[in-house]
């Protein structure tokens, strides 16, 4: 007999792990699937943490294990494998499919009986590459991924001078010179917002003209501190423990340069990891449409952290996601 759970939460950063806190307090027959055997997502790769409240300078591996050792205690279930596809089904067709994956029988995950009257009702199958799940409720909880330069230098120095948030990262460059990469509002935003307390923040972009809404454009240009760097890309970031300087290349000229910068705030986009679930459920460029309490298009779908559509991504957002879609669950299964 396969195994219909109360609920299936795929991903296991902040939004995910609250999420299983939250599932478990409230006695839910739950698992998790994370892609990989290290639960925490982003946070796990950010050197120090400054905004979590409680919790100055904590240092963003630590959290992450925190997080993922409290739903440990609390007897939350994990299960590694990558999710391929998120499809509907009835509670019938499950007790006739085919046995559960070895991988799956050895999660020791308890199984649900499937009484005749709940025969009819609606099943979310969850096809990994490993196995199949089932459950009544599903949190989508996979995150999103920040669009990177792809330079020399990036990837050893991410954490060590290197940001792709100006709001998580941006008090640590206070009184010191930083460089925004970017053209759109979110570079923008970050440059303005970095403004305020760096003593210089660079701004530079490959055309000649920002694509930015013009009231950030405007609100930028009057601000003493920042230099606007047309024309150019970043074809090195570098520094040995920490970062010193960028390599520029002026795409008109071919000119190069070194510009002399302790931070690099790198605004070029984020990509939701959201592609295994196009067609199921609605999306805006991407991300999956849910509000604060995580309701999506589809009953018993839900969506918790950053790959929802939302005003502020960052770890505490995250966070209340997972609660707030844990209660949404609550109240469907009730009401079901």
């Amino acid at each position: 007999m396969n195994t219909i759970h109360d609920l299936i939460i795929i991903g296991s950063g902040p939004a995910g792990l609250a999420a299983a806190i939250y599932a478990q307090r409230a006695e839910l027959d739950s698992i998790v699937i994370e892609k990989s055997g290290m639960s925490g997502g982003q946070v796990l790769t950010t050197y120090e943490v400054d905004n979590y409240p409680g919790l100055p300078g904590a240092n963003g591996f630590d959290l992450g294990m925190n997080f993922r050792s409290h739903a440990d205690t609390l007897g939350a279930v994990f299960v590694e494998d990558e999710v391929q596809s998120l499809e509907k089904t009835t509670a019938a067709q499950v007790a006739g499919a085919e046995e559960e994956t070895e991988l799956y029988q050895a999660a020791e995950i308890s199984a649900t009986d499937i009484s005749a009257d709940e025969a009819g009702k609606l099943v979310h199958k969850v096809v990994g590459a490993k196995g199949v799940y089932y459950a009544r409720t599903v949190i989508l909880a996979t995150g999103a991924t920040h669009r990177k330069l792809g330079v020399p230098g990036e990837e050893k120095l991410t954490g060590s001078g290197v940001s792709y948030c100006a709001t998580c990262d941006g008090a640590f460059f206070k009184n010191k010179t930083t460089a925004v990469i970017g053209g759109g509002d979110v570079a923008l935003e970050d440059a303005i917002f970095l403004a305020r307390m760096c003593e210089k923040v660079y701004v530079i972009h490959r055309r000649d003209e920002f694509r930015g809404a013009k009231s950030l454009q405007k609100k930028l240009m009057s601000m003493d501190n920042v230099e606007i760097i047309w024309d150019s890309v970043v074809e090195e970031i570098q520094g040995q423990w920490q970062v010193s300087g960028l390599k520029l290349r002026q795409v008109k000229t071919e000119e190069e340069r070194i510009l002399p910068v302790q931070g690099v705030f790198v605004a070029v986009g984020i990509s939701p990891n959201s592609g295994e679930f196009e067609g199921t459920v609605d999306m805006e460029r991407g991300y999956i449409k849910a509000g604060e309490d995580g309701k999506t298009s589809e009953p018993g779908i839900f969506a918790a952290g950053d790959i929802r559509t939302k005003q502020l991504r960052q770890i505490i957002t995250a966070a209340a996601d997972g609660a707030n879609a844990v209660t949404s669950v609550e109240r469907y299964l009730t009401e079901d």
